[in-house]
């Protein structure tokens, strides 16, 4: 294991896209600042400039182009023949996947207390009582925990997806697509009202974890879940991408 994630952050960190990522943040993150308003600095400072939704986009393209292209370019086979077996290979690639998402919301956090002391938009006390009768920094800190389980479960989407198409560029739209359009499709499936206690749990509506945490009011009505609900079914669904994942790639012919 030692060996598969040594490899694996070799070559995560010899990726220009790693380390362009957190200059990307920085700039959507800023442009989230000026285009929400001035006046919106709770709002802002709670979720980080709306860091949760670039650090999944920005995963998404990361993932796809870390695996997808392993098996499109063959290139997987030089790591199963080093590793003693599979299942290595497999769980490294989400262990250092994993620390990259934690590096990304920790360099967010950065990046919000540093456009905090700028005249980007009014300054407001992080002692402030905000979302849940809680100060500010405690939801700016709990919305990026609860966003990383958002994010690990679109990497094990993305992974999934790899192991079925061997197609960088179509698993990077298809999972882009799910990301920013999931909220819609399972908007359409609750519309059909005879199964919506069931429908209510599909995996797009799982998309919806971080964004109901911070604007519960809005996006409850779209769910049709709790917090805890949304929590329970992102887990779920994660170990379930996760070990189909594996099936699929224990089995995959290259």
């Amino acid at each position: 294991m030692k060996f598969s994630l040594y490899q694996e952050c070799y070559k995560l960190g010899h990726k220009k896209i790693v380390w362009i990522a957190p200059l990307v943040l920085l700039v959507l993150m800023v442009i989230t600042g000026y285009s929400i308003g001035y006046n919106q600095s709770r709002l802002l400072m709670a979720t980080c400039y709306d860091a949760p939704d670039w650090i999944m986009l920005i995963i998404v393209v990361v993932g796809a182009t870390t695996f997808s292209m392993e098996f499109q370019d063959k290139a997987i086979l030089t790591l199963l023949y080093k590793s003693p077996n599979q299942v290595n290979v497999y769980l490294a690639k989400y262990l250092v996947m994993l620390g990259y998402v934690l590096l990304l919301h920790g360099i967010a956090i950065i990046f919000t207390l540093g456009l905090w002391g700028l005249p980007l938009n009014s300054r407001v006390p992080w002692s402030t009582i905000y979302l849940y009768h809680q100060p500010l920094w405690t939801n700016m800190l709990t919305t990026a925990v609860v966003n990383v389980l958002t994010t690990l479960f679109i990497v094990s989407l993305v992974f999934l997806l790899s192991c079925l198409i061997n197609s960088t560029a179509v698993v990077t739209s298809v999972s882009l697509l799910m990301v920013f359009m999931g909220q819609f499709i399972s908007s359409s499936f609750l519309n059909v009202n005879r199964w919506s206690s069931v429908l209510r749990w599909n995996p797009f509506n799982m998309i919806n974890l971080t964004r109901q945490y911070y604007n519960y009011a809005t996006y409850f009505d779209t769910s049709h879940l709790e917090n805890f609900q949304l929590l329970i079914g992102t887990f779920s669904y994660t170990w379930l991408f996760v070990s189909l994942g594996y099936l699929i790639f224990r089995k995959k012919r290259f």
